[in-house]
């Protein structure tokens, strides 16, 4: 076999075992390790190589301020929302809880892809044991979203408003690669997008210019051997992005 089948065929396994990690061991990462992957990232294309996103690094004493700052406001939005009416009424009057993201965060997603998220909360839940019901055990669940999955490193991405949903494609096509190089080196990668959800609690440790939205956030770390890392999401079928014509 040709050697460019060779490495094409390697590629196509390597990356569809790529899984998202959702513990991690508190084994730091070396800083020149952080600096390939991000190396290896710029490597994606970008939209007239603007490279319209900035990248703000978490670790030590940082993350864990982040850290405490996420999940001080979960522990009130969850509160507000799983409560009565009075205590949704003080979630709305504090507004202490409530999200102050940078995107329009999606409370709801469009009817036709709703079942895909549906299926991988369904199955993912399902795996650790934790019934549709059991509100409390979900909110737990997700609150290990603001301990960064015990991760050691956390990025937040940044993307410039200046050229709308431009710069968020240029900043996902650099995360993908990011995410392959940290799995090429035995790292794993979790994407967050409720890392977004109170973003001024992570604009303030760091010097982010005006015309920059926080995006999402990605935990870095090396992966424990847990059985929720073995969690494999659905892959659908080429034939169901393929348009008609």
């Amino acid at each position: 076999m040709p050697k460019s089948q060779l490495e094409a065929q390697a590629f196509s396994e390597f990356a569809s075992s790529r899984r998202t990690t959702r513990d991690f061991l508190p084994t730091p990462v070396p800083q020149e390790l952080l600096d390939q992957l991000l190396t290896d990232a710029m490597s994606a294309p970008s939209w007239s190589n603007t490279r319209p996103y900035l990248i703000g690094i978490a670790q030590g004493e940082k993350l864990q301020r982040i850290s405490t700052g996420f999940l001080s406001r979960w522990a009130k939005a969850s509160a507000g929302l799983s409560g009565g009416l009075w205590a949704k009424a003080k979630l709305f009057i504090t507004r202490d809880g409530l999200p102050t993201s940078d995107y329009k965060m999606t409370l709801r997603y469009p009817a036709d892809i709703r079942p895909r998220s549906q299926k991988v909360g369904s199955e993912l839940y399902g795996m650790l044991g934790i019934e549709r019901s059991d509100r409390k055990g979900r909110d737990e669940q997700w609150g290990k979203n603001y301990e960064f999955f015990g991760a050691p490193v956390s990025l937040f991405i940044f993307t410039h408003s200046g050229i709308g949903v431009h710069s968020v494609s240029d900043a996902g096509l650099f995360m993908q690669n990011l995410m392959l190089s940290a799995h090429a080196h035995g790292l794993g990668s979790c994407a967050q997008g409720a890392s977004a959800i109170w973003a001024d609690v992570v604009r303030k440790e760091f010097d982010v210019p005006k015309d920059y939205k926080l995006l999402c956030g990605i935990a870095i770390g090396y992966p424990t051997d847990a059985k929720v890392n073995g969690f494999e999401a659905e892959r659908l079928d080429i034939s169901q992005i393929k348009l008609k014509g």
